[in-house]
This record gives structure tokens, C-alpha cells and sequence, in this order.
């Protein structure tokens, strides 16, 4: 369960409720009429082009060279 807080106290620990919130995913601020606020970290959103690399053991011209000669016969299959 959250922590929460009073107004206040976010007012006055604000870093170190930030801390919290990152560390245990969010945290409860009540105001004095009994609104409830939550403050959760956003997470970031990757990419679905970030992917891991793979080590080939080939220089880049090599690589280079098969991906030319693919958009070659892509291109013109005749070739």
C-alpha cells in the first residue's frame, strides 16, 4: 500500500516524496477536504525499434555490401 500524505507534509518533503513514489511506484497526498491525489512515477516508453545488437564478426562495408546487393534484386529482380 502507498504512503500518504498530507498537503502539507508534500509541501514541505516534496524530493523525498518524489524518492518514494519512484522507489515504491506512488504515493497518496490528501488535501484537507479529503481529496485523495496519487503521485506515480511515469514510466518511459521504448521503442519497439530498441533492440539488442548482434555481434556478426563482419566489418560494416561487408554488411553494407549484402543490403545494397538486397535492394538491388528487390528493385530489379531481373539482376
Amino acid at each position: 500500500m502507498s504512503a500518504v500524505y498530507t498537503y502539507s507534509e508534500a509541501r514541505q518533503k516534496l524530493a523525498t516524496i518524489l524518492d518514494e513514489a519512484d522507489r515504491e511506484g506512488e504515493v497518496r497526498v490528501r488535501r484537507r477536504d479529503g481529496r485523495v491525489f496519487v503521485i506515480r512515477p511515469e514510466r518511459g516508453v521504448e521503442s519497439p525499434l530498441d533492440v539488442p545488437g548482434i555481434d556478426l564478426d563482419m566489418p560494416a562495408e561487408e554488411i553494407v555490401g549484402f543490403i545494397h546487393e538486397g535492394r538491388r534484386i528487390y528493385l530489379d529482380p531481373r539482376s
